[in-house]
C-alpha cells in the first residue's frame, strides 16, 4: 500500500507540472499573438491622424515620408525594408558602432596583428550586421508566403459577404497576425489616406519583395484596368500561391541531400582541425608560423568557401 500511495502522489505531481507548463505555454503564446495583432494598433494610439499614423510606420520601415525607398545604398535600403525590423536609425548606428569595437578588438587580441583587428572590425560591423538583416528578411519572406493564401481567402470571403475591396484589406489587416498583417494594414492606412487601391498595393509590393505578393498585386493591378470578377480572381491566385509553395516544398525535399553534403563537407575540415587541437595541442606548433602555412590555411578556407556558393547555386532551384 506504501509504493502504492507514493505512485499515486509522484503520478499527481508529474501531471500537476504537466498541467501549469501547458497552461503557461498557452499563456504566452496567446499573449505573443496578442502582442503582434496589436502592434500596428499601439502605434495608432501614439499618432492622431490617419496621415500620422501612415508617416509613423513608413518611417519604421526605413522608408521616407513618401513611401519610397533611400535613393542612397539603394541595396540596403531594400534589404531593411524587406527584413520588417523597426528602423532607428540612432540606434542602429550605435549597435554597429559597438559590434565593430567588440570584433575588432576581440579579434585584435586573439591574433595580435592589425590584421586581425581589421578583420574582427569587419566582421563585427558589416558582416554580421549584414547576415542578420538577410537572416530576418528571409525568415520574413517565408512567413508572408504561408500567410498570403489565408489573407487572400479572408478577402475573397468578404467581397462575397459584399463588403467593399478597401473594407475586406482592412479586416486582413486587423485579424492577422504579422508580417501580412502589417503590410495589408498599412495598405489599408494607405488607402485611408487617399491613394487608390492600385497603388496601395503596388507599394505593398515594393515592401515586400516577395514573387507572390507580386502575382497578387499585378491581379489587383489587371482587374482595375481591365474589369472582371475580382473574387474570381482572387480565388485563382490563393489556389496558384498554394500550389507555388506545395512546389517549393518538394523542390526543398529533393535538395536535401545537397544541402546536407554542403554541411557535412562544410563541417568536416573544422571538426578535424578541432579534434586534432585537443587531441594533440602542439601538432602544429612547429609549423604554425611558416607563412607557406598561414597562406595555404587562408586557401583551403576559401575554396571551402567557393564550394559552399556553387552547391549553395546548385541547389537554389526558385519557383
Amino acid at each position: 500500500m506504501e509504493i502504492d500511495a507514493k505512485t499515486i502522489v509522484m503520478v499527481m505531481i508529474g501531471a500537476a507540472v504537466f498541467a501549469l507548463v501547458q497552461g503557461l505555454t498557452g499563456v504566452l503564446s496567446v499573449a505573443t499573438q496578442k502582442r503582434k495583432l496589436n502592434q500596428r494598433l499601439r502605434v495608432g494610439e501614439k499618432v492622431e491622424g490617419v496621415s500620422a499614423l501612415v508617416v509613423e510606420l513608413r518611417k519604421q520601415r526605413g522608408l521616407t515620408a513618401s513611401g519610397s525607398r533611400s535613393q542612397s545604398l539603394r541595396w540596403l535600403s531594400s534589404l531593411i525594408v524587406a527584413s520588417g525590423l523597426p528602423y532607428d536609425q540612432r540606434k542602429w548606428l550605435m549597435y554597429v558602432a559597438a559590434a565593430t569595437i567588440v570584433g575588432g578588438v576581440g579579434l585584435g587580441l586573439l591574433t595580435r596583428t592589425p590584421i586581425g583587428l581589421a578583420g574582427g572590425a569587419l566582421l563585427g560591423g558589416v558582416i554580421v550586421p549584414l547576415g542578420f538583416l538577410k537572416i530576418k528578411a528571409g525568415k520574413r519572406n517565408t512567413a508572408l508566403g504561408h500567410q498570403l493564401p489565408q489573407a487572400l481567402d479572408i478577402i475573397v470571403r468578404s467581397l462575397e459577404a459584399g463588403h467593399p475591396v478597401p473594407t475586406a484589406v482592412t479586416l486582413v489587416g486587423r485579424e492577422m497576425s504579422d508580417p501580412i498583417g502589417t503590410e495589408f494594414g498599412m495598405a489599408a492606412d494607405e488607402i485611408a489616406y487617399g491613394a487608390t487601391l492600385e497603388q496601395a498595393v503596388e507599394r505593398m509590393s515594393e515592401r515586400c519583395q516577395h514573387a507572390d505578393i507580386d502575382l497578387f498585386a499585378a491581379t489587383v493591378r489587371l482587374q482595375e484596368k481591365t474589369g472582371g470578377n475580382l473574387t474570381g480572381l482572387l480565388k485563382l491566385n490563393a489556389n496558384t500561391v498554394r500550389e507555388r509553395h506545395k512546389m517549393r516544398l518538394k523542390i526543398k525535399a529533393a535538395s536535401s541531400e545537397g544541402r546536407a553534403s554542403a554541411m557535412i563537407l562544410t563541417a568536416a575540415p573544422f571538426v578535424a582541425l578541432g579534434a586534432i587541437l585537443v587531441i594533440s595541442p602542439k601538432f602544429y606548433g612547429d609549423v604554425i608560423d611558416e607563412p607557406v602555412v598561414r597562406w595555404s590555411l587562408a586557401g583551403l578556407g576559401f575554396w571551402v568557401f567557393l564550394g559552399n556558393m556553387i552547391m549553395r547555386r546548385m541547389i537554389d532551384m526558385r519557383v
